[in-house]
């Protein structure tokens, strides 16, 4: 792991008890012990964004790219994660059509395009808010899809096909609900696929420190105040599986479960007051 990784958790999520937090970065703790383990390594090195792992005498093989990784059957992690979006994660989510939706965009190129469109038609790039949105245009442009975004975000995707307005949910697709959430920036937004799957930007995410779900109020660009009133009004009527985040790590647990973990952050939410910004107070 050389020095310019970011600490943005990735490669954590990805190779769990190879790679760990030390002193404020990513470091390669151990090396792999099996087969399982070094394709753990490898996803984890195709998805930095710095593409700071590494050999430290070869290149990566490409044929190890594991990308895009079925996290299930209907939805696959992008991976490649750009330095643009801040190392975001994004998602390929199968339609019952057999299209395929993009949320928020890895790095781009051609190749990668060609690997994901692998997988079926891909009609629409879903912006959930402005940090994400590099690359958006392009995928679209080569899909022919439809860009999406926010009415409060315009501004970082001025040429965007579709413009979500105000704070009521919209159905976008067939199973495919938009819910405007603003707080961490003024126009960030969820998407929730057929009551199972929540990718909820940089909105909320699931926290390997506390086990619980938890937003990042020390890096909330718009207002904390407003993301606990946009909370108060959508959790109840948001019912998931899946915990799908940009930053932060995932999660799947029963519907029921998520539902109660919702209303304890919503609760919590109400209590929080404007935090500096700072990126090293994240609790992973």
């Amino acid at each position: 792991m050389d020095d310019r990784c970011t600490n943005c958790d990735v490669a954590r999520q990805l190779a769990p008890g190879l790679i760990a937090e030390v002193g404020g970065r990513a470091e390669v703790i151990r090396q792999p012990r099996n087969a399982a383990e070094s394709r753990q390594l490898h996803t984890a090195a195709f998805a930095c964004h710095t593409r700071s792992i590494r050999h430290t005498s070869q290149r990566l093989d490409p044929a190890l790219d594991p990308f895009p990784l079925a996290l299930d059957e209907r939805v696959h992690l992008c991976g490649h994660n750009a330095p643009h979006t801040a190392a975001a994660n994004s998602y390929l989510v199968r339609r019952p059509s057999g299209s395929v939706m993009m949320v928020d965009t890895p790095r781009w190129s051609s190749a990668l395009a060609d690997r994901y469109a692998a997988l079926g038609p891909l009609t629409d790039v879903l912006l959930t808010h402005r940090d994400h949105a590099a690359h958006g245009r392009r995928y679209a442009d080569h899909f022919g899809a439809l860009l999406w975004i926010h009415e409060g975000d315009l501004d970082a995707a001025p040429d965007a096909d579709r413009v979500l307005r105000g704070t009521e949910p919209v159905e976008i697709g067939e199973g495919m609900i938009a819910h405007p959430l603003p707080g961490h920036t003024e126009g960030s937004v969820l998407y929730v696929a057929d009551e199972r799957y929540c990718f909820s930007g940089d909105s909320f995410y699931w926290s390997r420190t506390t086990g619980d779900i938890e937003v990042a109020e020390n890096v909330t660009w718009h207002s904390i105040h407003e993301l606990a009133a946009s909370l108060a009004r959508t959790a109840e009527r948001l019912r998931f599986e899946w915990l799908l985040p940009g930053h932060g790590d995932r999660k799947r647990l029963p519907a029921t479960e998520m539902a109660q973990r919702m209303r304890g952050l919503t609760a919590r939410a109400r209590h929080m007051q404007p935090q500096p910004i700072d990126f090293t107070a994240m609790r992973w």
